[in-house]
């Protein structure tokens, strides 16, 4: 008689979730399948503390205390109350209890909504011997203490790149390339890509093509597969100084292109080039916005920094205004221009300002850059990207290793996650720059220190 395979148990867990993680993703709650989770009443008072204010975290606090009033309903929210689905687990606020063995408040010093956040997690773990309970955190030292006082802990991980030194660079190098295809090019100006080995025909991209004496920059069409001849150009007077920022500027003034990436380092040109060609398509949209999000000392708020709402915000805003200050001086011997300039600023044809500043604004027929994309969330690059008007273009700048916010990184930044996802969209273009030309003593830090 034949046996029927049994399917195995599935270990239930109780993951407790910090607030880290819901300023990261207000649903989170709802990514654990059938496993329970549990909100320390902490998080609740953490909440409630920033959910007044522009920021993008206010939103993510107001967001997340509407889907629990909703999840919960007319129900008791300290007793397990199922989440959507019969293979879904349950959830529940967590009072502000003390576990019988490990303090965490009596070892790490009382006054900090983290111990109370680790006492909620131990007393879940004295109350369920039977479950695995696991702390879910983007503060790295808080999952550090509660490993240090034998509590699981764990990274959220919905939304992170697994690899980012792989991660897509928006180009390719095609070798042994025949003087017939070079001439084709050099004819038409485009050509089948079907005879050559594209590695990634589903992904718009640039290629260099690469023969025995030649060499020519092509934009391989994914929708079309074609590769088109690239030359370089110059901008408002900025003319590219390398094969990626050729690229660069290629995408930012293809009107076929709505969304774009650039990433790389401090000095390879990224906001320069995109300031840039945003000017030179200035009659094309009706506004430029030029923003990137404030990462405020102590993770405070503007309001806390003294003087009116310009002095509060130019310091975050000073590298954007430098970009535009070495355009302006490119027009030395044309004053008329340079006036033109400062005209585009005083009539706001170009705006200038934090990414909290324009929530809730129309994003139509706006040629809109984000610098320092790198900063932001994965559900922020989603929310800006989905208020986005027709005949708008979006461009998202950043240096994925040189994150200034606490609760991100390489892996899970905002920014690595458009380019994972996004690079197969016909509407969709990147290039990795890594060449700096700031100055050679600049490209000294960045390759040596």
């Amino acid at each position: 008689m034949s046996k029927v395979a049994k399917h195995p148990v599935v270990e239930k867990k109780i993951f407790v979730l910090d607030t880290s993680v819901i300023l990261y993703d207000h649903m989170a709650f709802k990514n654990f399948q059938e496993h329970d989770v549990a909100i320390p009443i902490q998080v609740l008072e953490e909440l409630d503390n920033m959910k007044n204010g522009n920021e993008t975290r206010n939103a993510e606090a107001r967001s997340f205390i509407r889907l629990m009033d909703k999840a919960s309903g007319d129900r008791i929210m300290n007793k397990w109350i199922p989440l959507n689905g019969h293979k879904s687990g349950r959830f529940k606020v967590v009072m502000d209890n003390k576990p019988d063995n490990v303090d965490a408040e009596a070892v790490f010093g009382k006054g900090k909504f983290d111990h109370r956040i680790l006492n909620a997690a131990l007393s879940l773990k004295q109350e369920f011997p039977e479950k695995k309970v696991v702390l879910v955190s983007k503060d790295i030292c808080l999952r550090l203490k509660a490993k240090s006082l034998e509590l699981y802990a764990e990274d959220y991980e919905t939304g992170k790149v697994k690899n980012v030194d792989e991660l897509y660079t928006g180009k390719a190098v095609l070798n042994n390339i025949t003087d017939e295809v070079f001439k084709i090019l050099k004819s038409g100006g485009s050509m089948e890509a079907g005879s050559l080995d594209i590695s990634d025909p589903q992904a718009n991209h640039f290629c260099v093509l690469k023969g025995k004496r030649k060499t020519a920059n092509t934009w391989y069409n994914a929708a079309t597969g074609r590769l088109s001849l690239i030359s370089k150009r110059s901008t408002f007077h900025i003319s590219p100084r390398n094969d990626e920022q050729t690229f660069a500027m290629d995408a930012l003034l293809n009107p076929e292109i709505k969304l774009l990436t650039i990433q790389g380092k401090a000095g390879t040109g990224k906001t320069l080039l995109a300031i840039a060609s945003a000017l030179e398509q200035r009659k094309d949209y009706r506004q430029i916005y030029v923003t990137r999000p404030i990462v405020a000392l102590s993770n405070k708020d503007i309001g806390f920094l003294p003087g009116d709402v310009k002095s509060k915000i130019d310091p975050y805003m000073a590298p954007i205004w430098d970009n535009l200050r070495f355009i302006k001086e490119q027009f030395n011997e044309d004053p008329k221009m340079q006036a033109r300039i400062d005209e585009f600023v005083s009539t706001e044809k170009i705006v200038i300002t934090p990414l909290a500043y324009i929530r809730g604004r129309t994003l139509s027929k706006i040629f809109f850059i984000v610098d320092e994309a790198q900063n932001l969330t994965p559900h922020e690059i989603k929310t800006i990207i989905s208020r986005a008007g027709e005949e708008t273009k979006i461009i998202f700048t950043g240096d994925i290793y040189q994150i200034d916010t606490p609760y991100l990184d390489a892996e899970s930044n905002g920014l690595s996650y458009l380019i994972e996802h996004a690079k197969d969209h016909p509407l969709y273009a990147h290039i990795t720059l890594d060449k700096g030309e700031r100055s050679e003593l600049a490209n000294l830090a960045n390759d040596l220190l």
